[in-house]
């Protein structure tokens, strides 16, 4: 009979979701995605512009041919942009677009930071 007693509060401590440690409210996480300063930059270049090439962005975010393909593709992985890539006459060329999803998540954020920034300027 014990046993059945410490099965059942074991049981029901199993349901119970423990409380996490010095962890933070949903609401303070920031989209980690989009955090990061080259990711940021190329959805806001491509919030204000119908398109950008990828030589346009490198110059824009001041980034490598390396370094911008693996922040465009984490993004494209994302659905926040989209690539298109064409020729040029004989010169490849690799276009980007800001997608719904992507012009959603960076409202989402831009409306995050906004409120994280009025919260520390009424806490001073």
């Amino acid at each position: 009979m014990a046993k059945h007693g410490a099965a059942a509060v074991d049981k029901g401590a199993a349901q119970r979701p423990a409380p996490a440690k010095h962890a933070r409210p949903a609401s303070l996480e920031l989209d980690r995605l989009i955090h990061e300063r080259v990711r940021l930059g190329i959805l806001s270049a491509l919030a204000v512009n119908e398109s950008l090439s990828f030589n346009d962005l490198k110059r824009l975010m001041k980034a490598t041919d390396g370094n911008l393909s693996v922040h465009a593709r984490k993004l494209e992985d994302a659905e926040y942009i989209s690539c298109s890539k064409s020729f040029d006459g004989r010169l490849p060329k690799t276009e980007y677009r800001l997608t719904a999803n992507g012009r959603r998540a960076l409202e989402k954020y831009l409306d995050h930071m906004e409120a994280l920034i009025q919260a520390t300027r009424l806490g001073q």
